[in-house]
């Protein structure tokens, strides 16, 4: 690579061309498209397995955003979630998960909202994993949106 920032550079490249940023994001293994939706929380419990992890990733993030190529490559791959997020949405609705009148292309952009929130959140009040952390934030947000109600419990902080 001649650099540490050209193999960055290159990862980054390769990230935003085929989506894969080196996480998992467990494979779609339900017919509901909101539990394959609530699945990318996975992604981030991998990001935060624990609370110094998600603090490098946060200073991994903040690089990206100063950097303009990196910036670059971060928002193809994040406009490449945005639609992930609409499709499960409209396949959600089409499902009966969600009521007919959702707005899905704004609903996809509280759900970016809400996990890097989310995520942020976590880092500085560290209650439980990261992926419950955030699958409570989702569905508290997803909540007003569903078909039927949606009784779950809601943690306290």
């Amino acid at each position: 690579f001649g650099s540490k920032r050209a193999m960055v550079l290159a990862h980054a490249r390769h990230a935003a061309a085929t989506g894969d940023v080196g996480l998992t994001v467990p494979s779609r293994r339900t017919s509901s498209p909101l539990e394959a939706l609530r699945s990318v929380t996975a992604m981030y419990e991998q990001l935060a397995d624990s609370p110094r992890a998600a603090v490098r990733n946060l200073a991994y993030l903040l690089n990206d955003l100063a950097d303009p190529a990196l910036r670059r490559h971060l928002l193809r791959l994040s406009r490449a979630a945005r639609v992930w997020y609409e499709e499960l949405l409209t396949d959600a609705v089409a499902a009966r998960e969600l009521r007919a009148d959702t707005d899905v292309r704004a609903l996809a952009r509280l759900i970016e909202v809400t996990l890097r929130g989310s995520f942020l959140n976590w880092t500085l009040y560290r209650d439980g994993s990261a992926a419950v952390w955030l699958r409570e934030d989702l569905d508290d947000m997803l909540r007003p949106h569903l078909m039927r109600g949606d009784n779950r419990r809601r943690r306290k902080i």
